[in-house]
């Protein structure tokens, strides 16, 4: 038995379930429909894959010795999770105006009709609100070399770990999208999306005013 295999396992699968930009966006898409919560699950898959293998090939070790580089990316996610956040509070703000409800799936009884420009821009958004985060290849990089064995070649072991990374993710935010989805009749109660949305539109603009204003107060 891999002790170490096992003991990463369980340090991913905690890093992977942490609440943060990433869950909120899959959670406020699959509000939207089943289709969106997927495509933006898959998304932070995605961009988890670009950070591991970023760490498997040592780059990621760039961003530590390039200061300018890292805040740049630092500011450029940072200033994508706050337009999502930003993108929340408006449509909220948009649709009390016009007396429109929330946004919700297919009626009950219905298939959902995968719209290709729904999930297209829902697999974007799940990818970038990942792969602008310039903190997750340094850590990492940081990480994976700790469950390396002694003696064993680093290159194959760590892109097992990487490999880990990726499979946790695919599990765990397809089946955020689904129960979020499955419990969509309740959550896309009008009283209940309003206050999901502005909670995730209030939670992604204040991860996004962090990560914008810390590079700049330094």
């Amino acid at each position: 038995m891999d002790a170490q295999l096992i003991a990463f396992t369980g340090v991913a699968a905690g890093m992977v379930a942490l609440p943060g930009a990433d869950f909120t966006v899959v959670v406020r898409n699959a509000l939207a429909s089943r289709t969106a919560g997927l495509a933006s699950a898959v998304g932070v898959a995605g961009g988890l894959l670009v950070h591991t293998a970023l760490a498997v090939a040592g780059l990621a070790a760039v961003l530590v010795t390039m200061p300018v580089l890292f805040r740049t990316v630092q500011l450029l996610g940072g200033a994508y999770v706050l337009y999502l956040g930003l993108s929340a509070l408006y449509a909220i703000r948009r649709r009390a105006q016009d007396g429109s409800g929330p946004p919700s799936g297919a009626p009950e009884g219905e298939p959902e009709r995968p719209a290709p420009r729904e999930f297209g821009r829902a697999l974007r958004q799940g990818f970038l609100t990942n792969a602008l985060n310039p903190k997750a290849p340094v850590l990492f990089l940081s990480l994976l070399p700790q469950f390396v064995p002694d003696g064993q070649p680093p290159l194959p072991r760590t892109l097992l770990l990487a490999a880990l990374v990726v499979v946790l993710a695919l599990i765990w935010f397809p089946a955020v999208a689904l129960l979020v989805d499955r419990l969509g009749r309740w959550l896309r109660r009008p009283r209940t999306a309003r206050a999901i949305e502005g909670g995730s539109g209030v939670a992604l603009t204040g991860l996004g005013l962090a990560l914008v204003t810390g590079p700049l107060l330094r």
